[in-house]
């Protein structure tokens, strides 16, 4: 018997109203035009009340669903462009026609729309409205016309921008308009599903669940036992050549000519901007452009391949040694060879093995680059874009073979550079390796048995360092006893009339003067006396009154007593280093490599040198006021120095030395925010803290206030955190704006985020502080803006100033072609 529930039961009446008021209305149709419908009695008046009931509650049920976020709306509309892609999908595995039936689609242009708008955090109330594009896409059917006929100009849907300098050497940068913009998105969301499938588990950066975090902690935990390492960054700026690669590259999985012709008329117009290791990726700069990502990607998954025979050749043929990953590759490669010896004494006639040399291209016998000897070499690799970083465990020799093979494919295959010739380096060296805006090291690890010794250690220093203060709050307590009863023996006579000629109090007596009042005098003498003593390297009055005044009035045997503890404490303190070099392993124990870690620092001295070129430190490190945010209103200025806080604490929060940078956010940052204020409002600090208290409190002061902004920038939605949908605005950059005019009836101005049609209240100029080239060390600030783009004026909006400021947005969303 089927279970029986209210729902059922109401769907069950609602079709029972559905089939008596059919048949009502079937009865003229009968041929007895005259009857009368039949009453409606008690039971069907129910029903239709109940039925009515349930539509209502389901009405209220969806009307008090929660609404979606932004970023579920971008991968909701990235999922009707992904349907309609499959569909172009051919049995050979091939993609067709993109050009003709996806990406020249209106409502395919009309989504890819949406997705820049909920870039530039415009559309964020419920997934009806992402749907549709309002009265502002009224072009989007004329763009998609001229892409199906072939005659969208893309050049005209540009502009350019160049350096203010006299000189001839101008830096031009060239970026599209509104229309080209939605034409990228669209394009970029096609090859985007067509393509990331296949990426590599190397590969990191524009991919869900493979961003900036998961390459540090991959390093850090799925590197183990590394002997050598080393980064390499390609450097090439796209040129004929290097697209007709790529085009070729692209044509194994698309068979489109239309969409490899937008492409290149994209490149002859320049503005397809894709540049590898030009400047840092992920900070949402205009010239990083939308297809960048997916392309350089695409392109380098070639690389992400040949890695992979690469580390079968170093790893999986050695002679007399068969480690895991060729039992793996054993039971992939089980059917194409039979009789595979795994095991490490019969690995050297294994089949496996001339099935391995097969593969790699050798003869099986004396081939090149093998690996030989009974130690284990394993290599690592992790791609974010175009930085790369390798891993070995071997010999230095096997190391420096590895990266030769890697950089000359690199150059002869991929037709790349590689900047810096980075030399290899052990893994031993202090000094780390940059990777990715961080330093990254190997540690000591401690063992169990070291950890049991070091928290023995704490322990007893904590108990020695508790019996200590307790001492000195007992013997300052008994010095202010002695100075209140000699306040009090002064008011009842002359210290001179006193009994005890060898007491304290006379000794004070002596430096007093004639002419002093009876009443006023003692904290003269006091004072003069203490300043006496502070001579002899006593380090206050409570130090004073301690030591001078209380211990010696204590029994001696009670004062050996306490300074014996204090001296075992210490003696047992400094010996502990002693036993931890007992519980170490030898110099030749197989354990050595387990006792180290890998970590990950931020970049303490850069992110000091940032600061101090923002105008919020001095040369000596000591916070100052920003200047050029002084123009600004009180709740912009917190927003800007809270966009620090912010990406300091998502950025950092895995590293090593993270409790530096919480020290960094609740000092400099904290106190150049309070006398930015001051400066501006010509007010005392102090004045400052009580006036705007609460604006202030999002800056994070004390370690609870950090923990507690740390544990809200975490509790966030998975997909806020894919950088498959947050690429460019995960990691945005912070600029500075300062503040260039109010806006006027007379000068107009909206703003300038593609898709806001808000009006701009005021104009803000756009300072360029740094132009570091690739790699540079990530601190929270734009490290690499295009020249062109320094003193550039923009509207804004105070909404959209505001998420510029707190990374919701990036420079990516403005459009910097509005003025001329």
């Amino acid at each position: 018997m089927p279970n029986v529930t209210p729902s059922t039961i109401l769907k069950s009446l609602h079709n029972l109203c559905f089939l008596r008021l059919t048949s009502s209305l079937s009865l003229p149709l009968t041929g007895n035009h005259h009857a009368q419908p039949p009453k409606h009695d008690g039971n069907f008046t129910l029903a239709t009340e109940l039925a009515s009931l349930m539509e209502q509650s389901s009405e209220d049920a969806a009307s008090k669903r929660k609404p979606m976020t932004r970023m579920e709306l971008k991968r909701f509309l990235e999922l009707r462009i992904k349907k309609r892609v499959k569909a172009q999908r051919a049995a050979d595995g091939k993609f067709r026609d993109l050009m003709k039936n996806v990406i020249s689609d209106a409502e395919t242009l009309r989504d890819a729309y949406t997705c820049i708008k909920l870039n530039s955090n415009i559309v964020t109330a419920t997934a009806t409205a992402a749907v549709s594009c309002g009265d502002d896409g009224y072009f989007l059917d004329d763009v998609a016309q001229r892409l199906r006929e072939g005659s969208f100009d893309v050049s005209a849907n540009t502009s350019s921008i160049s350096t203010r300098t006299r000189g001839e050497s101008k830096e031009v940068l060239v970026l599209p308009n509104l229309k080209l913009r939605v034409v990228q998105e669209a394009v970029r969301i096609a090859l985007e599903v067509v393509f990331r499938p296949q990426f590599s588990r190397v590969s990191h950066g524009c991919r869900s669940g493979r961003g900036r975090v998961a390459a540090l902690r991959h390093v850090c935990k799925g590197v183990v036992g590394p002997d050598w390492w080393f980064t390499l960054l390609v450097v090439k700026k796209l040129d004929a050549a290097l697209l007709a690669k790529l085009v070729c590259v692209m044509e194994d999985k698309i068979e489109d000519g239309c969409l490899y012709g937008l492409i290149q008329s994209m490149f002859d117009a320049r503005v397809l901007n894709l540049e590898f290791g030009g400047f840092p990726k992920g900070d949402g700069l205009p010239q990083e452009g939308v297809l960048s990502p997916i392309l350089m990607n695409v392109y380098l998954d070639v690389f992400d391949s040949e890695f992979h025979r690469l580390s079968m050749k170093y790893e999986g043929v050695r002679e007399g040694v068969v480690v895991d990953g060729d039992r793996a590759l054993s039971k992939k490669c089980e059917g194409d060879c039979e009789g595979v010896a795994v095991d490490g004494d019969k690995a050297s006639s294994s089949t496996l093995r001339r099935w391995f040399r097969r593969q790699l291209g050798g003869d099986g016998v004396g081939m090149s680059g093998v690996v030989e000897g009974d130690s284990g070499v394993r290599v690592y690799c992790c791609r974010y874009m175009d930085e790369i970083f390798f891993a070995v465990s071997g010999s230095r020799d096997c190391a420096v073979n590895f990266k030769s093979e890697i950089e000359s494919y690199l150059k002869g295959s991929l037709m790349l550079d590689v900047k810096g010739q980075a030399d290899v380096l052990p893994c031993e060296d202090t000094r780390g390796l940059r990777f990715l805006g961080t330093l990254v090291r190997r540690s000591a690890r401690e063992s169990p048995a070291v950890k049991a010794v070091h928290k023995l250690k704490e322990k007893v220093e904590l108990f020695a360092l508790q019996k200590l203060e307790a001492w000195n709050y007992g013997t300052v307590r008994i010095g202010k006893k002695w100075l209140g009863h000699g306040l009090k023996k002064v008011k009842e006579s002359e210290i001179k009339h006193l009994a005890d000629e060898s007491s304290l109090l006379n000794r004070v007596s002596c430096f007093r003067k004639s002419g002093m009042e009876t009443d006023h005098w003692y904290k003269e003498l006091l004072k003069i006396w203490m300043q006496d003593i502070q001579t002899k390297n006593v380090k206050s009055e409570k130090s004073i009154l301690s030591k001078c005044v209380a211990e010696p009035a204590l029994p001696q045997e009670l004062k050996d007593s306490f300074y014996e503890f204090m001296k075992q404490a210490e003696q047992y303190i400094s010996s502990e280093a002693d036993s931890i070099l007992k519980l170490l392993p030898n110099e030749n124990s197989s354990t050595e490599r387990v006792m180290a870690k890998t970590e990950i620092v931020a970049p303490i001295n850069a992110i000091k040198q940032r600061l101090l070129r923002y105008g919020l430190t001095t040369s000596k490190g000591f916070p100052r006021s920003a200047n050029l945010l002084n123009m600004q209103d009180t709740t912009e200025i917190v927003d800007w120095f809270e966009g620090i806080a912010c990406r300091w604490l998502k950025w950092y929060e895995n590293c090593a030395n993270f409790s530096d940078i919480k020290l960094l956010i609740a000092d400099q940052v904290r106190k150049s925010c309070i006398r930015t204020l001051a400066a501006k409002y010509r007010v005392h600090e102090t004045e400052i803290e009580k006036r705007f208290d609460l604006e202030l409190s999002r800056l994070p002061s004390t370690h609870d206030a950090e923990k507690e902004m740390a544990n809200e920038a975490l509790d966030v939605q998975a997909f806020d955190n894919d950088e498959s949908l947050m690429y460019g605005i995960s990691y945005s950059g912070l600029c500075l704006l300062s503040l260039a005019r109010i806006v006027t009836e007379a000068r107009p101005c909206n703003c300038f985020v593609v898709g806001c049609l808000s009006p701009a209240p005021r104009v803000y100029t756009l300072h360029v502080m740094e132009r570091q080239k690739s790699p540079s060390w990530k601190t929270g600030f734009s490290t690499c803006i295009h020249p062109s783009l320094n003193k550039r004026r923009v509207g804004l909006c105070k909404q959209h100033l505001r998420d510029l400021y707190l990374g919701h947005i990036s420079l990516q969303s403005i459009d910097f072609g509005a003025w001329k």
